[in-house]
């Protein structure tokens, strides 16, 4: 069932669909039916596909040394100033 609507369209945007459609020997509405079919295939796909989860890499670089205390910025930073 086909029904009729009014839409409000830049100009030039007009124009190049009237220039493509006869290119394509088709019709403005015809485009315009075609390119938002694909435009809401694209969304449903989109919003169903799962987005793959990201994982940081970890390194296991053993316990630290003694007597380094973790959350104390200052002292860390003298510790790796000291070690260059």
């Amino acid at each position: 069932m086909n029904a009729r609507t009014t839409i409000t369209i830049d100009e030039d945007l007009l124009d190049e669909l009237k220039r493509r459609a006869a290119a394509e020997h088709t019709t403005v509405s015809a485009l315009i039916e075609e390119d938002v079919r694909f435009a809401e295939l694209r969304r449903s796909q989109a919003a169903t596909r799962e987005v793959p989860r990201f994982t940081l890499p970890t390194f296991d670089l053993g316990e630290p040394k003694p007597g380094v205390d973790l959350t104390n910025n200052a002292a860390l930073l003298e510790l790796l100033e000291n070690e260059e």
